[in-house]
C-alpha cells in the first residue's frame, strides 16, 4: 500500500468494503499509520454564510427552496460577521473554516467579491479557508486562489448511476468539471459524498471509484451520513448503522491513503465508541460546532472531551500544504469576466423530489 493508485475498479473496492470487519479495520489502520499521525485529527468549522433559497432539487437538502422545511434563510453574511465567527472557531481549536453558500453556482458580481474578501480575511488569521459555493468556472477558481483559498469543496454525493435518483437539476459532469477547474489552480480539492440515501453498496463503491481515479486524488474526502430532515424527499430514510460508516471510512482510507478523510454529517447519532472506531479506521478530520450548515452537530466542548478521552490532538493548519499567499483585490491579476456559463440541466424528473415539492406547495397554502 505504498503506491497511490488511480486505477481502482468497483470490484476491487467492493472486495475491500465487504471484508470481515476486523480484517478491514486492521488493514485500514495500517495504511493510516503509514501516511498519517494516528493521534492527530483536524478540527474544522463549517459556516453557512448564505442559508436557504437554493434553486436545486437535491433530495437530501433542507436548503432547497422547493421543499418545506424549518430552515430559516439568511442573506450573505458580512465580512466582519464571518471574521468574528472565524476567531471564535480558532479559539475553540479549529484550524480550518469552511464557508458554504446555498448557490447553484458562483455568479460574478458584488456577492462573489464579498466572498473573496472573506477568504482574504480568514487566511490572514492563519487558518485554512475552504469554500463550497456550487459550480465554478476556471476564472472564478483562479480568483479564489488569488484571495488565499486553501480548499474548495464540491461533493460528488454518490455514484454517477445513483446521482440521477438524487438530483435532477444538474449533471454529474458539472461536478467533475468544477473539480477540473479548481485543479487548474493551487487550491486543494475537497470532495466526498453521503451514505444512507437509499443507495446500494455498489453505489458507494462507485463513488469511491470516481474519487480515487481522479489524478491527483482529492486532498480531503468528507464521508457524510444522511441526516433525514422533515420536508425533504429523503425524510423517511432510515439512519445509517455505525458499521456502515466504519466500513466506508476504512475503505476510503485504503483506496486513498494520503487523503484527509473527514467524518462529517451524522455524528450526533454516533456514540463516542463508534467515532473512535472511525478514527481507528482512518478518519482524521471532524467538523466542530452545534451545526453543519443547517443540521445538528455535537457541541465543540463534547468533542474536546472526546479528544481528551481518546488521547487525540487537534491538527495545526497547513501541515500538508503550505499557506497560500493572499493577493489584495487592487493587485489581482484575474478580474470579473461577467461569465454566464451554461451548466447542465438534465431533462429527467425524480418522483420523490416532485412529491416533496407538491407537499411543500400544499403546506405553504395552509
Amino acid at each position: 500500500m505504498s503506491v497511490i493508485r488511480n486505477n481502482w475498479t468497483k470490484e476491487e473496492i467492493l472486495e475491500i468494503y465487504n471484508k470481515p470487519l476486523m480484517e478491514l479495520l486492521y488493514e485500514a489502520a495500517t495504511v493510516h499509520r503509514k501516511f498519517h499521525d494516528p493521534n492527530t485529527v483536524q478540527v474544522s468549522t463549517l459556516l453557512s454564510i448564505k442559508t436557504g433559497g437554493c434553486p436545486e432539487d437535491c433530495g437530501y437538502c433542507p436548503q432547497a427552496a422547493r421543499y418545506h422545511t424549518d430552515i430559516e434563510g439568511n442573506d450573505l453574511m458580512s465580512v466582519q460577521q464571518v471574521k468574528a465567527q472565524a476567531l471564535r472557531a480558532k479559539s475553540s481549536g479549529s484550524s480550518r473554516v469552511c464557508m458554504g453558500a446555498a448557490w447553484r453556482n458562483v455568479k460574478d458580481g458584488p456577492e462573489f467579491d464579498q466572498v473573496l474578501e472573506m477568504v482574504r480575511t480568514i487566511n490572514k488569521l492563519d487558518m485554512e479557508v475552504c469554500c463550497t459555493l456550487g459550480m465554478v468556472t476556471e476564472n472564478q477558481a483562479k480568483r479564489l486562489a488569488e484571495a488565499g483559498l486553501y480548499a474548495y469543496n464540491h461533493n460528488l454525493d454518490t455514484s454517477e448511476e445513483y446521482y440521477k435518483e438524487v438530483i435532477s437539476t444538474r449533471g454529474y459532469e458539472d461536478r467533475l468539471e468544477t473539480i477540473e477547474n479548481v485543479r487548474k489552480t493551487n487550491v486543494t480539492v475537497c470532495s466526498g459524498g453521503i451514505i444512507g440515501m437509499g443507495e446500494s453498496t455498489e453505489d458507494r463503491a462507485g463513488m469511491l471509484v470516481a474519487l480515487s481515479t481522479l489524478s491527483p486524488q482529492p486532498e480531503s474526502v468528507p464521508i457524510n451520513a444522511l441526516v433525514a430532515v422533515e420536508g425533504t424527499p429523503m425524510e423517511d430514510e432510515k439512519p445509517v448503522e455505525i458499521w456502515e460508516m466504519i466500513r466506508m471510512v476504512a475503505t476510503t482510507r485504503i483506496v486513498m491513503p494520503e487523503t484527509q478523510v473527514r467524518l462529517s454529517a451524522g455524528r450526533t447519532e454516533m456514540s463516542r465508541e463508534g467515532q473512535a472506531m472511525c478514527f481507528f479506521a482512518g478518519a482524521n478530520s471532524i467538523f466542530a460546532g452545534d451545526k453543519l450548515l443547517t443540521t445538528p452537530n455535537p457541541d465543540v466542548n463534547e468533542d474536546m472531551e472526546m479528544f481528551k478521552t481518546l488521547g487525540l490532538n487537534p491538527q495545526k493548519p497547513f501541515i500538508k500544504i503550505s499557506q497560500p499567499k493572499t493577493v489584495e483585490a487592487k493587485d489581482s491579476e484575474y478580474q470579473s469576466l461577467g461569465e454566464k456559463p451554461r451548466w447542465t440541466r438534465p431533462d429527467h424528473t425524480i418522483e420523490r423530489n416532485e412529491l416533496a415539492k407538491e407537499k411543500s406547495k400544499l403546506a405553504t397554502k395552509e
